[in-house]
């Protein structure tokens, strides 16, 4: 194929120069090939989802509202899901009314809109170490810069909060927020304790610093209830991020952002000129499944396929690594996060795990800072419990012949990543 000089190189705003290719995107080509068990994408497992009632009612609404929910809408959002919302987040001890809550293509949309409304080019944003690749992203694209914050087996050390939020003052910087995955990190699997939450909420205030809860998982615990969110505890110190992607489908595209009304206003403003409005049809889809449909019923069957996913793969990993690799033990969610034994590098072991047949996320994609080089995310959410065992076998083939490689040739790598997240 002929390359190509782009005439409009000189052209583009600076801020392109920051972004780039999803690591997960780059996988799809592999990760989708069928002799391939994935363990890389986050894509959740619908297959319990009862289609043909959805098909029917989706049908139904068609005929008898059609004209209404195929064309423009609020940019805010249909009064009735905003309310219905408000019910969904009372399972997490939120209390709040329609009229605080925004709808958005999905939380990645409302992210863009939080980080749009909030940073300027080099303002900082703290987010626990590691972080959604998603949010990254997002960030990048907006010219912010990233500083971690270390995390343990209980989430972010609110401690380190206060930490890095003095080196950046010291250096001149400004903390705009901090962002977090307080329910199942994405991609520790970490769940960030009550007390740990309150203590956050705490420092945040002390530091006049909001935070911006990102929770796609928190009614996705296989192993406890739903937690009090962060938002839960304080209307005007949080801003909340929603999505039905987990705990309905993805394809719909919609999430939410439940935030104190200042924000609210410039989010709506956002949400203008960036859509118009979010997509009628979706919003009225899912209202009509909530209202029509057992939910709750269907995310404890959700709960239920996820927790034999997870000990699968929990099982395969305890059967099939090598000695010196560690792993979280998630309580929900989709992923766990594995650190390498010393010596080993993810990026580079993802071309003897191709070979192998199997597929991962290198931890460098969660990290602004280039950091992560033994970790990788290891996602149970989407292959059979089969599949996921199988994956584990082959992932330990993989890490077995690069460790003999390595013997052979005394190849050596440099341990240059912070201390590694507790299992």
């Amino acid at each position: 194929m002929e390359t190509r000089i782009d005439p409009y190189v000189d052209t583009y705003a600076t801020r392109t120069m920051g972004m780039k290719a999803s690591a997960i995107r780059a996988l799809f080509a592999v990760a989708n090939r069928p002799e391939v068990v994935s363990l890389a994408g986050g894509m959740p497992n619908i297959a319990d989802l009862p289609l043909d009632v959805i098909g029917t009612m989706i049908g139904d609404l068609i005929k008898a509202r059609g004209p209404q929910i195929m064309n423009y809408g609020s940019a805010q959002g249909d009064d009735r899901i905003r309310e219905q919302i408000c019910e969904v987040m009372r399972e997490e001890q939120i209390e709040a009314h329609g009229d605080d809550v925004i709808i958005t293509c999905g939380s990645q949309q409302g992210l863009d809109l939080v980080t749009r409304t909030f940073i300027d080019p080099g303002d900082v944003i703290l987010a626990e170490a590691p972080s959604y690749v998603g949010a990254l992203g997002t960030f990048a694209a907006y010219q912010a810069r990233v500083v971690h914050v270390a995390m343990d087996e209980e989430g972010i050390i609110p401690e380190a909060v206060r930490e890095a939020t003095a080196a950046v003052q010291a250096s001149g910087g400004r903390v705009k927020f901090l962002y977090t995955i307080p329910n199942f990190n994405n991609p520790a699997g970490t769940l960030l304790s009550v007390a740990r939450r309150q203590e956050l909420l705490a420092v945040a205030k002390e530091l006049g610093i909001l935070l911006v809860e990102d929770n796609p998982y928190g009614l996705l615990g296989i192993d406890v209830p739903p937690q009090p969110a962060l938002r839960s505890f304080d209307a005007e110190q949080v801003v909340y991020l929603g999505s039905f992607s987990k705990t309905f489908a993805p394809g719909f595209r919609t999430g939410w952002v439940l935030a104190p009304p200042a924000v609210l206003k410039k989010l709506v403003l956002a949400q203008e000129s960036a859509t118009l409005c979010p997509p009628t049809f979706s919003q009225f889809a899912i209202s009509e499944y909530l209202s029509t449909w057992d939910w709750r019923a269907q995310i404890a069957s959700f709960r239920d396929m996820y927790r034999i996913r997870r000990d699968a793969m929990l099982r395969g990993l305890d059967d099939h690594m090598p000695a010196g690799a560690t792993w979280t033990h998630p309580k929900g969610g989709f992923f766990v996060w594995m650190t390498l034994p010393e010596g080993f590098d993810a990026d580079q072991l993802m071309g003897r795990a191709t070979s192998h047949r199997v597929a991962f996320v290198p931890g460098t994609a969660f990290y602004a800072d280039g950091l992560g080089s033994r970790n990788m995310r290891l996602s149970y959410c989407f292959p059979t419990p089969e599949a996921i065992y199988e994956g584990t076998r082959r992932l330990g083939e993989a890490i077995k012949e690069e460790a003999e490689l390595r013997a052979t040739f005394g190849l050596t790598i440099p341990r240059t990543q912070p201390e590694e997240i507790a299992p």
